[in-house]
């Protein structure tokens, strides 16, 4: 009982080492010079939530989660004072793999053809300027809403790239 006891402190103590993201730019899974650049492309365009997507890279305006009438309840519910939005994509993209990155943290959901779909890959890190994760999905020919919530500020850049395969 008392080995188990040192263990389990012994852990715990470890924890917060465990809970560190990665840190530079070098530190994601995959390359993202192409989703960086297109977050931090100055010509984006500046989308209330609720717009189609209209370019690969967005600035996506966000509002209260109260407010912010996602189509599909998200899967975590969202913190207190954080921020909620949605854009959607009514142009069926070629099925494939496509990456969707964000320009700070915040939780997403893909829906489409009324399902949340689960990413294949995800990657993330701290202290890289304009991107802070990405991800992969498998995308059907049909349309598809990104939902955005649990984000600390009231807009972010995403960007919806065919993944490099």
């Amino acid at each position: 009982m008392r080995t188990h006891l040192i263990v389990a402190l012994t852990l715990l103590g470890c924890a917060p080492a465990w809970a560190a993201k990665p840190s530079g730019c070098d530190k994601f899974k995959w390359p993202i010079e192409r989703e960086r650049a297109a977050l931090t492309a100055p010509d984006r365009p500046k989308l209330a939530s609720g717009a189609d997507i209209t370019a690969p890279a967005i600035t996506l305006g966000l509002v209260a989660p109260s407010a912010a009438n996602l189509p599909t309840p998200p899967e975590r519910a969202p913190k207190d004072g954080s921020f909620a939005g949605f854009a959607a994509l009514k142009t069926a993209p070629k099925p494939g793999v496509y990456t969707i990155s964000l320009s700070s943290a915040a939780w997403v959901d893909v829906v489409q053809d009324g399902k949340i779909l689960k990413p294949q890959a995800f990657s993330d890190a701290v202290d890289c300027d304009g991107i802070r994760k990405t991800m992969k999905y498998d995308l059907a020919a049909s349309p598809f809403v990104i939902q955005i919530s649990g984000a600390t500020d009231s807009a972010i850049s995403l960007a919806v790239l065919p993944a490099n395969q």
